[in-house]
């Protein structure tokens, strides 16, 4: 891994990285490319990975260790890492930290399954496309309520989509039909809201970004209605989480290539470990040990000292935590006047 496959923009005057509008543009090519998978394989393949890529919930730990996990823990490092973030946003964490307690720990003993499930399903459509929508906004320059309107009818529809594939197997069929009709119709009010909206964007890049928001629904959709559905989910979650990373790597670099300033950087100085590759590498290790072998860990822990085991301690309770802290912050760490957001900068 190096500085020029993340593609970012090097600002030779000030020694700099910046991240480019244009890379991030470039990650929305999985859509095509999924559609191209799609239909090639419908024309040529006779349906071959129709049948054999993931088609249920409990087939995707390859999947959450390759594109869910790594940059959840990866934002977790880069906080964790930096003494003065953590310090500086102590009692936000603290305070969200007893409310993942009470609500999700304490409140799962009164609330249905299923409610949590349909809480943290939302939460997590509207973090991954919040995100898109939240950048994108720097490039359109939509009014507030085009950018309200695009954003609200992306989430409700991504809503939809991620319950009719996650759920699909406690649906009946009357239920799958109707969750199918509604986004169906939610996606097609987000295509009307989009056309009525460019004419508020005044750039043709900000155009070709503004639809390619919309894209990520309108393809997940239409990829879900041909129960492709691990090219559904792989679309938008490929295009977050990439974006991610680019963010992430972009402030390690600014932040530390001069002069390592936390222990992380500076025993990976030591190392002569380049900047660029020790989050990346970091996370997708640390995501594949505790999806592989945290639970067993524990248990193996549990039952030699207590006797007991712990229901998916790693999997659902550590990891479970860290997603939902992550959605937290992620929400105003790399916002206008926050100590992260000084290390970004941005090009066309």
């Amino acid at each position: 891994m190096s500085a020029q496959s993340f593609s970012i923009q090097r600002d030779i005057n000030e020694n700099k990285l910046a991240v480019s509008f244009r890379l991030l543009m470039g990650l929305y090519l999985i859509i095509p490319l999924c559609l191209l998978i799609k239909w090639v394989d419908g024309w040529f393949w006779g349906g071959y990975l129709l049948t054999h890529l993931p088609s249920s919930p409990t087939h995707y730990l390859l999947f959450q260790i390759l594109f869910g996990t790594p940059h959840i823990v990866a934002s977790a490092i880069l906080l964790a890492s930096n003494s003065e973030y953590v310090h500086f946003y102590k009692n936000k964490i603290l305070a969200m930290t007893a409310f993942i307690i009470v609500f999700f720990g304490i409140g799962s003993l009164f609330i249905p399954y299923k409610v949590l499930y349909l809480i943290t399903a939302s939460w997590t459509v509207y973090h991954v496309l919040k995100q898109q929508h939240g950048i994108g906004k720097g490039v359109c320059r939509l009014p507030a309520w085009a950018f309200y309107l695009l954003l609200w009818l992306s989430v409700a529809a991504g809503i939809f989509i991620y319950v009719g594939i996650f759920l699909k197997n406690s649906l009946d069929a009357q239920q799958s039909e109707w969750i199918r009709q509604i986004a169906a119709t939610l996606t097609a009010l987000l295509v009307v809201a989009s056309i009525a909206s460019q004419r508020q964007v005044q750039t043709t890049f900000g155009k070709f970004f503004m639809w390619g928001n919309t894209l990520l629904i309108v393809s997940s959709f239409y990829l879900y209605t041909q129960q492709y559905y691990f090219l559904a989910i792989l679309i938008p979650r490929l295009v977050h989480d990439a974006t991610a990373y680019i963010f992430y790597v972009t402030h390690d670099y600014n932040k530390h290539h001069r002069q390592p300033r936390n222990w992380l950087y500076q025993y990976a100085a030591r190392c002569n470990v380049h900047v660029f590759i020790v989050l990346p590498v970091l996370s997708f290790l640390l995501a594949f040990l505790l999806q592989a072998y945290g639970d067993e860990l524990v248990n193996f822990i549990t039952q030699t000292l207590f006797g007991t085991e712990i229901y998916k301690a790693i999997t659902l309770g550590l990891l479970g935590y860290l997603a939902l802290m992550h959605y937290y912050t992620e929400s105003f760490v790399w916002s206008a006047g926050s100590p992260l957001r000084q290390y970004i900068r941005f090009k066309l």
